[in-house]
């Protein structure tokens, strides 16, 4: 049986004339940034739920996300010489396994959307960052439970968003 939905989805939209630089080092003064494997590898060695528990909260950083992976979307658009001026655009894929966890025991589908992307790119001599927000996703499927987490979420990417384009 295939199903189709529409969803409607609420992005938040900030700009800065901050410089590129400062805008991305904002992110990542509020992102963990664990190398991913060395990180695997100590998830898989834990015993118990409390200690895998303690592995995630020491990677994420103070925004309480971590970077799974960038993408550095701009690479392609700099290597058109047909493109006259330099353009960057980061898609950082980030979040917390115990949120997501918090969020898909109430509603497996979140797994389509988490972790999250936050888009940063510069155009128009601005920085630009873009978010989906997480309960917008969920909104149709009509859980609160998942929905109140998904808020949180939200909360705390909007949060490194705005401190990011503040420094």
């Amino acid at each position: 049986m295939t199903r189709r939905n529409t969803l409607q989805i609420e992005r938040i939209s900030l700009e800065t004339t901050h410089p590129w630089e400062q805008v991305v080092a904002g992110l990542e003064r509020g992102i963990g940034r664990p190398e991913m494997a060395a990180l695997q590898k100590e998830m898989s060695r834990t015993i118990s739920y409390a200690q895998y528990e303690n592995v995630i909260q020491n990677a994420v950083g103070p925004a309480g996300l971590m970077e799974f992976l960038r993408l550095d979307l701009g690479e392609v658009l700099r290597r058109d010489s047909t493109i006259k001026h330099p353009y960057r655009m980061l898609r950082i894929i980030a979040g917390n396994p115990l949120i997501m966890k918090e969020m898909a025991r109430h509603l497996p589908e979140t797994g389509s959307y988490a972790p999250v992307t936050i888009l940063v790119y510069e155009q128009g001599g601005s920085v630009h960052l873009r978010y989906d927000t997480m309960e917008s996703l969920l909104a149709p499927y009509g859980n609160s439970a998942a929905s109140a987490v998904a808020k949180a979420l939200d909360a705390k990417v909007i949060r490194l968003m705005t401190a990011a384009i503040a420094s």
